[in-house]
């Protein structure tokens, strides 16, 4: 997994409430069990129409959008039913980092296991943000996690709250496998003792 340190770039503001894990990918893709190719089709009912064309109105279709790295959202993102495919098409589009004022807790669970930091602030903190974000190409935000600090494009800081230990597995890039290899040693070590106690399970 990708590490995730200090991330700049533009936001893109979607200020809608209860928005699930349908809206994010619907479930017409999910058949594929690869983590790639799925930004396309993010919010695929909302960026196209019916015959497969762009929605010009849809923000991540505008020209100012198009290479958003943080999303600012309603409450309740992440609602529905519990696809690990919905934080996958957000990071194969590119959003590292999604700020709401609440998140529904599987997908908040799943985006800190994929890479991505979910940052849930008080809605007028998120007002602030999403104002910013309706600059465009200007809308340029610094998210720090090791600071646990998001700056503004006009310098202005807003501090978060984030989990130690899964601030710990994003500042290393550790996803349950990763934590798994931190404790090869022992698991080796293990291995080697009880096949000599019981060669016959070997």
């Amino acid at each position: 997994m990708e590490k995730f340190t200090r991330l700049t770039g533009v936001a893109a503001p979607l200020p809608m409430v209860n928005v699930d894990t349908d809206m994010i990918i619907p479930k017409q893709f999910l058949k594929t069990i690869q983590r790639t190719g799925l930004g396309r089709n993010l919010f695929d009912e909302m960026r196209y129409d019916d015959d497969g064309n762009e929605n010009p109105d849809f923000v991540l279709n505008k020209p100012a959008y198009r290479e958003a790295k943080i999303l600012v959202a309603g409450a309740n993102f992440g609602c529905g039913s519990s696809r690990e495919h919905a934080p996958w098409a957000l990071l194969d589009f590119g959003i590292r980092c999604v700020i709401a004022p609440s998140f529904a807790d599987i997908f908040y669970n799943n985006c800190f296991k994929n890479g991505i930091l979910p940052i849930v602030l008080p809605q007028e903190e998120v007002d602030k943000l999403l104002d910013d974000a309706e600059r465009g190409a200007n809308a340029t935000i610094t998210v720090d996690l090791e600071k646990q600090e998001i700056s503004g494009p006009d310098g202005g800081t807003i501090p978060f709250e984030v989990d130690p230990f899964r601030k710990h597995c994003l500042l290393n890039g550790l996803d349950d496998i990763g934590l798994t290899m931190e404790k090869v040693d022992r698991i080796e070590a293990f291995e080697k003792a009880y096949a000599a106690r019981a060669p016959w399970a070997a």
